[in-house]
């Protein structure tokens, strides 16, 4: 289900988006961006922003919190370290490259994980949910903000017709609930608090899931354990 992007070529779209993403992102992008920071901070605690990229969020946090970023892309993040810098921000605790699909964290150590505009960008993006579920606290919850495609219809059709491109640009148009619903069926250990459409004309929405307990851990997850 997950082979569709090369995580080589992500990083090298990403690189070039580097320079210009926070001003053709950051307008489009900011209702999301703040609807799952404001998620995020009704647990609070200690957050990994996975994909931080720019680190646009990064002062958006409350200083209560201590926040950690990750991100697969090198220039990206130099940007975010820049940020960091110019507003002082004593509550990031690191910003380092990391791949989302294995997560160099111990179990369990995360209150919450926010992912923004991330999911629809990763090579297996079940795979990088159970690396977000263990890291993740009993009782913390996986924060997503997120494009979801059309079940049927008009747009259904033209996010496929779009697949090809979107995927040389390092991102899946085709990404349905459905697939997220599934994920959460095997999980056994998490389940769904939210899920809310959000603008641009409801084509996002925002995910909460929180983790119960134990986890049915897939094959990939513990097979990427066993490797650490």
């Amino acid at each position: 289900m997950g082979g569709e992007l090369d995580k080589v070529q992500i990083a090298k779209t990403y690189a070039r988006w580097a320079p210009i993403y926070d001003l053709v992102f950051g307008p489009v992008f900011e209702r999301g961006r703040k609807a799952s920071i404001a998620a995020a901070e009704r647990i609070g605690g200690r957050i990994l922003e996975v994909g931080v990229g720019t680190g646009l969020s990064l002062p958006e946090y409350s200083w209560a919190n201590r926040v950690i970023g990750i991100d697969l892309s090198a220039p990206m993040l130099r940007k975010a370290k820049a940020r960091v810098a110019e507003h002082r921000l004593t509550n990031v605790d690191g910003l380092a490259v990391m791949d989302a699909q294995h997560l160099g964290f111990q179990d369990g150590i995360f209150d919450v994980v926010i992912a923004q505009y991330v999911i629809t960008t990763v090579p297996n993006p079940e795979a990088t949910l159970d690396e977000f579920a263990r890291v993740l606290k009993p009782g913390g919850e996986i924060v997503l903000i997120n494009h979801l495609s059309a079940e049927a219809g008009l747009r259904s059709s033209f996010e496929i017709w779009l697949a090809p491109l979107a995927r040389r640009l390092g991102w899946r148009p085709e990404f349905r609930w459905e697939r997220l619903a599934q994920w959460v069926a095997r999980n056994g250990g998490v389940r769904v608090v939210e899920r809310r459409a959000m603008p641009p004309l409801g084509q996002f929405a925002l995910i909460r899931f929180s983790r119960l307990g134990c986890l049915a851990r897939s094959p990939l997850a513990t097979a990427a354990q066993a490797a650490r």
